[in-house]
């Protein structure tokens, strides 16, 4: 049962919280920070030698999924390279191409065999990989392997391999940002999501409170959103034991009964209501939205406009409008919602979870 009042209780919350797990997830400003330092030493800048033939975005489970479809969707249609997600290596890699890979396994006996052909073949690699495993020895010597630096369960490590995966895109001309601008944004959201500010000025403790005992519909407006959208899904799972369902708008729109029922739901104005006393509310969709244009603006409020109901999940206003930005800050209030919903519902509790999850 979920215990609401303990988001409001700092001195019970860091009882409960023994395994230190707000302030790690609270570290995602650092792990860019840490892993920019990590690729100046890698030498990415070897990488723009010219353009690829193609990168490939090597997944595995865990956090590399959501940073493939984020990367992805950052670089769009009119990427001049094509960008291609596998959780194999494809046959076609050769000389040409660029592979990116990270897993949160160090024994991945599947994604080294990848690793070593890949090498084998003369690609460029670069690796988020700890520096011991068959995968990093695959790459040894070969690939550019940029290692953690800051410890932090595998399910709160987006940061760190999205970090690791802009780095490398940058080098290759594909994508443009400020490491520092992004780390500070990123401490800025910890703090308002710090667990001394109290839910209704605490943006990680009011999602987590809206998400509770509801199956979230998380929908993108847009592929950047969207992407988002599938992290906080893959967050809930991993944090909360909540599962949601995640579409880009569009497509959610299609599935009309599941739409209408989202938008029968109602108004979640009031975020401590019944849901048993809501008809539909066992449902609440969350209208993930990066706004970072004028076009992504008319959308949401045309979405929001059809689901009268909805929470619309943005980053704060004063995050600059760049989807780059927007997209981490978002990811990172995800990555704080859940394990406020998991600690309050009891299924974080317990010392050494975060080293079990490391391990």
């Amino acid at each position: 049962m979920l215990d609401d009042s303990l988001l409001d209780d700092p001195a019970r919350l860091a009882d409960v919280d023994s395994g230190g797990l707000l302030r790690l997830a609270a570290l995602s400003g650092a792990q860019v920070r840490a892993t920019a330092e990590v690729a100046a030493e890698a030498g990415l800048d070897d990488l723009a030698d010219g353009r690829p033939r193609a990168v490939v975005l090597l997944t595995r489970p865990g956090v590399s999924t959501s940073v493939a479809n984020l990367l992805v969707a950052l670089t769009g249609a009119r990427c001049p390279v094509p960008v291609v997600i596998s959780d194999e290596l494809p046959s076609w890699v050769g000389a040409l191409d660029v592979v990116f890979a990270h897993t949160d396994d160090v024994g991945d006996v599947a994604l080294a065999e990848s690793v070593a052909t890949a090498c084998r073949r003369t690609a460029s690699v670069v690796l988020a990989v700890p520096s011991e495993g068959p995968v990093a020895a695959a790459g040894a010597g070969r690939a550019k392997i940029l290692v953690p630096r800051v410890p932090v369960p595998p399910a709160l490590a987006f940061a760190y391999v999205f970090a690791a995966g802009i780095s490398t895109f940058r080098a290759l001309g594909l994508l443009d940002f400020d490491t520092d601008e992004l780390a500070e944004e990123l401490d800025r959201e910890a703090e308002r999501a710090h667990p001394n500010h109290e839910s209704l000025s605490n943006p990680a403790k009011s999602l987590a409170l809206r998400m509770a005992d509801r199956t979230p519909l998380l929908w993108g407006l847009g592929p950047i959103a969207a992407a988002v959208a599938g992290h906080g899904a893959f967050a809930l799972g991993a944090h909360a034991g909540v599962p949601a369902h995640v579409a880009e708008y569009p497509h959610a729109v299609v599935e009309r009964a599941r739409h209408r029922a989202a938008a029968s739901a109602g108004s979640e104005a009031d975020i401590f209501a019944d849901p048993e006393d809501e008809p539909g509310a066992q449902l609440r969709a969350f209208l993930i939205s990066t706004r970072h244009n004028d076009q992504g603006e008319v959308f949401e409020r045309s979405a929001a406009r059809d689901l009268p109901g909805a929470d619309v999940v943005v980053p704060g206003d004063t995050v600059r409008a760049d989807p780059l930005l927007r997209a981490a800050v978002l990811a990172a209030r995800f990555d704080l919602a859940a394990v406020y919903l998991g600690l309050a519902a009891g299924t974080l509790s317990g010392p050494g979870w975060p080293a079990l999850a490391m391990s």
